[in-house]
């Protein structure tokens, strides 16, 4: 097993470096011209890759793809290190740290005996994380990524609104996986044959919604 670490952290180091070295006076014109801006969204296309491969249960491809978005993570350390902002090591020490201060009931003495209690704890461990920092979650609505696709977005919004007892049931529909994917389809192509994009539909929707439930907590905490 040390072997298996040690030749792990070897091609680290590899890759670190090669990545050093695309970026320098002599190496790649593409690499060198690249900030984090124009890599942003690279990361999200490695990952729908990686989804695809799971799905595919294709091990040779989802190394490849793992790869790729660890290119990313080392491109971007490797940008973020010239402008003396951090480093791949901080990084890793940063997840490393944060893991453990997260798993109390493994690297500490914590006793939870579910999944439910394991995500409860996390909540509020992140939370205290947080606390007086730019990043704070005043809100149970906090944390989630404005970039998402809409309807996955739309899933998170609902899923915290119910955990917070923020969420009224408004439709009386009761229909089959079957029956609602349809529905959802005909909605999407129905959206299209207007003009309309069902994407930026969804999307400002769910952020009116939590618009609305943003006040309706407020004004509950206020009580």
């Amino acid at each position: 097993m040390k072997n298996g670490k040690k030749a792990a952290s070897t091609q680290i180091q590899r890759l670190i470096e090669l990545m050093a070295e695309l970026r320098s006076p002599h190496g790649c014109p593409w690499d060198r011209e690249q900030n984090h801006k124009t890599l942003r969204f690279h990361a999200v296309e490695e990952v729908y890759e990686l989804i695809d491969a799971i799905e595919d249960e294709d091990d040779t491809e989802m190394a490849e793809e793992l790869g790729d978005l660890l290119l990313q993570v080392v491109f971007h350390c490797q940008l973020a290190s010239e402008r003396g902002a951090f480093d791949f090591e901080r990084v890793a020490r940063t997840i490393a740290d944060k893991l453990v201060r997260r798993h109390p009931h493994v690297f500490g003495d914590s006793k939870v005996k579910s999944v439910d209690a394991v995500w409860a704890q996390w909540e509020k461990i992140k939370k205290a994380e947080k606390k007086g920092t730019k990043n704070e979650r005043t809100s149970a609505l906090d944390g989630i990524p404005k970039h998402l696709p809409a309807l996955l977005k739309a899933e998170k919004l609902v899923k915290k609104a119910r955990k917070a007892n923020l969420w009224e049931e408004q439709s009386k529909l009761k229909l089959s996986r079957s029956e609602l994917a349809s529905q959802m389809l005909a909605f999407t192509a129905y959206a299209q044959s207007k003009g309309w994009s069902a994407e930026e539909l969804l999307r400002s929707e769910t952020e009116k919604i939590s618009r609305k439930l943003r006040k309706t907590e407020a004004s509950r905490d206020k009580q």
